[in-house]
Parts: C-alpha cells; sequence; structure tokens
C-alpha cells in the first residue's frame, strides 16, 4: 500500500533519541505486521488498578498502532485480541472485554473511515453475544468497500481450532465429490483459512516479553519474524512499532535457503 510522505513525516516527527528514521527503508516495510497484544492486566496491576483498566489503556494503543501502520503503508495489521482460550478468564473481565468490543468498533469507526481501513475478523465469531455480533456486523458493512489498510482482528481465535476447520471443510468437499484428495495442498489449506486472500505475516510483534506463540496463526507464520519486547502493550505506541521494523530490516531472511553474502 502506497503510503503519504507528508501524513508521514508529521505523525513521525521527533523520533525518541535511540531512533534514526534515515535507517528506515520504507521500500521494505513488511506487507503484513501482526500484533499480539499482551500485558493488559500486568500493566494495570503493577499500577494498581483493574485489570479491565489494562485492556481499556490497550485500546489506545492499538488505536495508535493502527494509525501508524497507514502512515507507514501497511497491507495488513493483525492483531490478538480474544484467544479461544480467553474464555476461561473470570466472568466479570470477559463480559467487560465483550461490551468494550463493542464500544470500541463503534467509536473508532470514524477513524477507520478517515484512514479508509477495511476491517475482517479471524475466528468464529458466531460464539460472541448478540450485542457483540450485531457491532461487528454493523462495522463489517460499513467499512466493506474501504480499499485501504486491512485491520484483521483476530476474536474467539484458536489457530488449531483453523486449521481443523479448513481439514473439515476440504473433507466435505472430498465426501461430496467437489474435490479429489491429491487436489488438497497447502494452497488448498490456506484459502480454507480466516486469512484466505491476505499475504502472511512476515512481522509478529508480542509485547509484555511472553517467548511463545499462544496457539496464533500456526499455520500463517511458518517464516514470519519474530520481535519480542518486554514492554506491556499498554506501552508499545508507534515508536515500539518503529523499532521492531528496524529489527525485521536488519535481518536476513533465508526461507530455508543460503544468505546473499554466502551464495
Amino acid at each position: 500500500m502506497q503510503y503519504d510522505e507528508s501524513k508521514f513525516r508529521a505523525f513521525f516527527a521527533d523520533a525518541p533519541a535511540d531512533i534514526d528514521m534515515a535507517l528506515l527503508d520504507m521500500a521494505r516495510i513488511p506487507r503484513h505486521i501482526s500484533c499480539i497484544m499482551d500485558g493488559n492486566g500486568r500493566w494495570a496491576t503493577a499500577r494498581g488498578l483493574a485489570r479491565t483498566e489494562g485492556h481499556k489503556a490497550g485500546i489506545v494503543s492499538l488505536r495508535e498502532i493502527i494509525t501508524a501502520a497507514v502512515r507507514l503503508g501497511v497491507d495488513v495489521l493483525s492483531a490478538y485480541a480474544f484467544s479461544t482460550e480467553n474464555w476461561n478468564r473470570p466472568q466479570h473481565e470477559v463480559n467487560v472485554l465483550m461490551h468494550l468490543f463493542a464500544k470500541t468498533f463503534i467509536d473508532e469507526l470514524p477513524l477507520l473511515k478517515r484512514e479508509n481501513v477495511r476491517v475482517v475478523f479471524l475466528g468464529d465469531i458466531s460464539a460472541l453475544p448478540k450485542r457483540t455480533r450485531d457491532v461487528f456486523e454493523y462495522g463489517l458493512a460499513e467499512c466493506k468497500e474501504h480499499a485501504g489498510m486491512v485491520l484483521a482482528l483476530a476474536v474467539n481465535y484458536g489457530g488449531r481450532a483453523e486449521i481443523a476447520r479448513a481439514a473439515q471443510q476440504l473433507a466435505a468437499r472430498v465426501v461430496s465429490g467437489e474435490l479429489s484428495v491429491e487436489d488438497i495442498d497447502e494452497q488448498a489449506i490456506s484459502k480454507n483459512l480466516y486469512t484466505a486472500g491476505l499475504p502472511d505475516p512476515e512481522l509478529v510483534i508480542r509485547t509484555s516479553g511472553e517467548m511463545r506463540v499462544s496457539n496464533y496463526l500456526l499455520w500463517q507464520i511458518a517464516y514470519a519474524e519474530f520481535y519480542i519486547t518486554d514492554t506491556y502493550w499498554p506501552d508499545f505506541d508507534r515508536w515500539g512499532l518503529v523499532r521492531a521494523i528496524l529489527a525485521f530490516q536488519g535481518r536476513d531472511r533465508r526461507f530455508g535457503g543460503l544468505s546473499s553474502a554466502s551464495a
């Protein structure tokens, strides 16, 4: 996606001392950046606040990262908002999250419209409360014609469940005679994932210092670069994103082959 240089310069003015924006190669911005937004609860606990206050603060950070990604010309920004395992959290926290999801989508529609962002959901949103589903469906309809960056929100998402769902869909087509077993290859599986039609993530950012993927995009991140920061998600900002991209651009991505220096 093309970026607007004037808006880019304005948004990324006054860089902190440890960042040299001249080193950022705009021709090598990752097409798809994915964020595992971790640490909201710990951020709140460290400040003597309820965990739910951390989730509210995390929304502010997501808003900034969405704008930053648009300014950088990113094609797809995906974010892990609620996993299939998160249903095991205290009911009050789950209820607050569902309310926040609905409220945030409505509150952020002006931003999404202004920035021409199209929203898609990764995961089974049919299991969400009706109020949340209704808001999601309304928001999707409002954004469906947008042609800018894609914001892919993983809600009620699990990587293993996604792969199992794809296998079931392909198996049903084999049983019906629409597909042969020989037709099932990597491309066929990719087309039956929630991310069908989107490029795989090139850069995965995980906040709060955790060193695991947490059942997230297990198929899609096969060759993604990982950037782990100890920063809790509510403190992750545009400059954290720039640091992650600079680290990405400094790596030699070989995809199982040799580096250009070794060739």
